[in-house]
């Protein structure tokens, strides 16, 4: 990075930090910095939606992921217009008429404060590693400009971020996502452009996609309906429908946001704007991780994008064997490409096939450093951030590199102040100090803001290594997301289940989806279809074997 590329990052990450601390005025009060008085707009709410989910593993695991895998990881929101919609109607008027600070507090009253414990643990348990797996990516994106140890970047990253989110409470957090929102956005749109600008002379966008397309790497919709498949238009439309159902209406660190809005009229547009941009900016974003791949058919592409990996595979002298036919096979497919475009079927055939051996070569080399230095080594979460740095021109490395801490920044606040808020709310105030002063529940949430940000770091050095951020992520929330979902399910539609149902129908919801993932092949979306059925229905079963009470029955009659 050159010196104008260092000036936009520093002078980035400066403002966000003062501009978060600077909202400290508005946090006094239990209210404001856990909810900001709830009197922010639907626009900022919305925006802030959006942020908390573009974090920087979108950027980095997604780009990737379509790099590696094409655009068939879109499938994966197919169902989140129709969950928001669903939401609309019954989770956000219910949240703001039972007028609570977190999502699980509302169980209290609909069951027992068990209910609410046992809901709100699983909620920590299931964001903190996530927020964990937040962090990995741009502590990747750091360790490969500064050269440093990840370790010291994801502690680097993690508590800077903590820093303002610890000061300035919600406010913070939602006002720097709306400005967050608009680098980012802006950032994409100049790096399609510098991509496209690339390109060979005579290669047009549509000659690149037809590149691509010929692999199978624009497949949208796949019909198949398996659930060992990963990404499925039945997954997306069904699984995803689930997992998002769980994600935006029971997890904290999304109900915290309608919940500062100003009314349900403007909760509900929040969301609603989300239903309507959501798919568009996950397509745009895989985009550009498809334009990466077009761009390296022509430029020859790191055979291993983990800098250190190569440098230290470099020392051996098999590597250096693999890395001459690696040369070739990319010289091979270079040709085969410029020849597609003017040729036919035969031209196509070609190029296929020397894309089948290029792909081999460098499976190869992966294979060689798994086995000689890192046996969990996987480097998709690499591509993009290498790709910026090698081929970006000055100033716009820094305007992306900024694009990618502000994802992230927006994503880990929001993360830690719902983190803060259950653990406050749902533990510190409920069980052990009812009745403190509002500055005294601010201290709180600010200490185990803290807390939970050394908690995330340290997750982090874990993650790196699991696979495509973007899926691990997901995989973390899919363990837990369908059984919260359940107990909603309860609590919302079945007038006859009671505590004792709900809190051991959750349990069973759990344990069903961990036996699914240890005996079986079924891919992680389906989990959050099997929580969710699994705790209602046992849910229901065991609540018919408590007594009747009319007392109960009017409780859920006042609050249904």
């Amino acid at each position: 990075m050159r010196s104008l590329d260092w000036a936009i990052v520093v002078a980035y990450l400066v403002y966000v930090v003062w501009d978060g601390i600077r909202m400290t005025k508005h946090t006094g009060t239990k209210e404001g910095y856990f909810l900001a008085d709830r009197g922010l707009p639907w626009w900022a709410v919305g925006l802030s939606v959006m942020a908390t989910q573009l974090s920087a593993i979108t950027l980095v695991g997604t780009t990737g992921q379509a790099y590696s895998d094409g655009m068939r990881f879109i499938q994966f929101y197919y169902g989140l217009p129709l969950a928001m919609i669903i939401l609309c109607v019954t989770v956000v008027p219910f949240f703001h008429r039972a007028n609570v600070f977190t999502a699980y507090e509302y169980l209290e009253k609909r069951f027992d404060v068990k209910v609410r414990i046992l809901t709100s643990f699983f909620f920590l348990i299931s964001r903190g590693l996530g927020v964990g797996t937040i962090i990995s990516a741009p502590s990747i994106v750091l360790s490969i400009v500064f050269g440093w140890n990840l370790t010291a970047t994801i502690f680097a990253i993690g508590l800077s971020t903590t820093v303002y989110t610890v000061f300035g409470g919600v406010q913070a957090v939602t006002w720097t996502d709306v400005k967050q929102m608009i680098v980012i956005f802006f950032g994409l749109g100049v790096c399609f452009v510098v991509i496209l600008w690339s390109f060979p002379t005579g290669v047009s966008l549509g000659d690149g996609l037809h590149l691509a397309g010929s692999l199978g790497k624009l497949n949208m919709v796949d019909t198949t309906f398996d659930l060992k498949e990963k990404y499925t238009i039945w997954s997306g439309l069904i699984g995803g429908l689930f997992l998002m159902l769980g994600y935006f209406g029971c997890d904290q660190s999304q109900v915290q946001r309608f919940l500062t809005a100003k009314s349900v009229a403007e909760g509900r547009t929040s969301l609603l704007m989300s239903a309507f941009l959501k798919i568009p900016m996950q397509f745009g974003i895989l985009l550009i991780g498809i334009m990466v791949f077009i761009f390296y058919q022509f430029s020859a592409p790191p055979i291993v994008f983990n800098r250190a990996e190569v440098a230290k595979a470099q020392q051996t002298e098999g590597f250096r064997d693999i890395q001459t036919r690696y040369d070739a096979a990319h010289a091979t497919r270079r040709d085969a490409a410029i020849n597609f475009s003017s040729g036919g079927e035969s031209a196509r055939q070609s190029y296929i096939d020397a894309d089948k051996r290029f792909n081999e070569s460098r499976k190869e080399a992966v294979a060689f450093v798994r086995q000689t230095s890192n046996p969990t080594f996987n480097d998709v979460n690499y591509v993009f951030p290498t790709f910026i740095l090698e081929n970006m021109p000055i100033g716009v490395i820094g305007l992306l590199i900024a694009a990618i801490f502000a994802a992230a920044m927006s994503s880990i606040s929001a993360e830690l102040n719902s983190l803060a808020t259950a653990t406050t709310i749902d533990f510190y105030r409920r069980l052990y100090k009812p009745e403190a002063t509002d500055k005294h529940y601010v201290m709180v949430g600010r200490a185990t803001t803290f807390i939970w940000g050394v908690f995330a770091c340290i997750v982090a050095l874990f993650a790196t290594n699991l696979g495509s951020l973007i899926e691990v992520v997901n995989k973390f929330g899919s363990f837990f997301y369908g059984s919260l979902l359940g107990v909603f399910v309860l609590a919302f539609v079945v007038k006859r289940a009671r505590a004792r149902g709900a809190f051991f129908g959750l349990l069973c919801g759990i344990a069903s989806v961990w036996i699914a993932s240890l005996l079986t092949d079924i891919e992680f979306l389906w989990f959050n279809v099997i929580g969710c059925i699994v705790t209602v229905f046992f849910g229901y079963l065991i609540s018919l074997t408590v007594r009747n009470d009319p007392k109960s029955d009017e409780s859920v009659e006042t609050l249904i």
